[in-house]
């Protein structure tokens, strides 16, 4: 029985290895596979190489939402904000698989050790919640608690962005709404960016008298 070699190996150009897997569905295969094996550097590795792969061309994943809805699950924190970034690029494909996430993904924004998880999971929920309103209260149900609990913290800033984009997308107006009184506080009190932030935000709430 003839020998196989890896298609891959923690340590390799992840641009390459992503570059193989793009054009051989049997590396992106062993990749996709390496996310659920036993070797942590493998794991993030192979994590990293489908972050790349998404960048690109993120279609190549759907057939792969189980497992990578699986991978936000392994203990590492590169894993999952490697993959939590993923999902953020397959919801300009097909939101829809996102919702195989979300269970990950909520877990990912309480973190308690890694800011950097935090933020990519956050980044994820406001990019599918500005997709849709309905998506939009999904996601509002479970960032607005992160407003609260991460304010002050180093990823509150860019979190703010992401409130943002959503409120600027297709939000609700409830969510909208929502959104503008949770930062009526620092728009009217703080200083900066974040009261240039918070403004922003409260002026993408619609009227009341327009309901």
């Amino acid at each position: 029985m003839a020998d196989t070699k890896p298609s891959f190996a923690p340590g390799d150009d992840q641009v390459v290895v992503a570059r193989k897997a793009v054009d051989s569905s049997a590396v992106l295969s062993d990749v996709v596979g390496a996310l659920s094996g036993e070797d942590r550097r493998a794991r993030q590795f192979a994590a990293s190489v489908v972050h790349e792969i998404a960048d690109h061309d993120p279609a190549l994943l759907k057939p792969f939402v189980d497992e990578l809805a699986d991978a936000l699950h392994r203990p590492e924190s590169q894993t999952r904000w490697e993959v939590l970034g993923t999902f953020e690029e397959l919801v300009g494909v097909d939101a829809r698989l996102v919702d195989k996430a979300l269970t990950g993904t909520e877990a990912a924004l309480h973190d308690e050790e890694s800011g950097v998880v935090r933020l990519a999971a956050f980044r994820l929920l406001v990019a599918y919640g500005a997709t849709t309103a309905r998506r939009s209260e999904r996601a509002w149900s479970l960032v607005s608690e992160s407003l609260r609990c991460y304010h002050g913290d180093p990823e509150f800033l860019p979190m703010l962005d992401g409130i943002y984009k959503m409120v600027c997308g297709n939000a609700s107006d409830k969510v909208k709404r929502s959104a503008a009184e949770a930062m009526a506080f620092d728009a009217e009190n703080a200083k900066g960016t974040l009261k240039r932030r918070a403004l922003r935000i409260v002026a993408c709430a619609p009227s009341k008298s327009g309901k």
